[in-house]
């Protein structure tokens, strides 16, 4: 079966109303403010956005400039959909923006390879929970992180 499929799939069972926006669980956005400080969220509602500097589907955060904020994504994963938001993160990032993705694991799909193994991957253990949804989602998430050409991983000296 290939991943467009399996994506159209998921969010049948995810969702009577054959949504692709899933609102990212409360918990797990805090968790990961407390670390990145973000101050957008491009792809969300006017009910579900995480920050209050948002783009809605109506103002389609793809044609946005993300100049150099710190960005929580947590795209539509509808087919086709991940890999738009997967590569305009990506070049984001090259321009100086700090992109932090909540997406599905789909490792053997091309904007996997192409996009997400050229930044920082955090895989997330066991299924999330959704906002709004009565069980876990049908797939393993990870979290993508792509940061400005200037960050520098650092050790100090012992």
């Amino acid at each position: 079966m290939r991943w467009k499929q399996r994506d159209e799939i998921s969010f049948k069972i995810l969702s009577s109303s054959g949504s692709v926006e899933w609102p990212t669980p409360q918990w797990l956005f805090d968790l990961l403010d407390k670390e990145f400080g973000f101050t957008l969220d491009p792809c969300s509602t006017d009910l579900n956005a995480k920050c209050d500097r948002h783009f809605t589907a109506l103002e389609n955060g793809l044609k946005q400039d993300w100049g150099l904020e710190t960005v929580f994504m947590n795209p539509p994963y509808g087919a086709g959909e991940t890999g738009k938001w997967i590569k305009k993160a990506y070049e984001a990032a090259l321009k100086g923006s700090t992109v932090i993705c909540l997406v599905p694991s789909r490792t053997d799909t091309k904007w996997w390879h192409k996009y997400a193994m050229k930044a920082e991957i955090r895989f997330l253990r066991g299924r999330l929970t959704f906002e709004g949804s009565m069980n876990p989602a049908p797939f393993p998430s990870v979290l993508v992180i792509f940061r400005p050409p200037e960050f520098k991983l650092v050790s100090y000296p012992a």
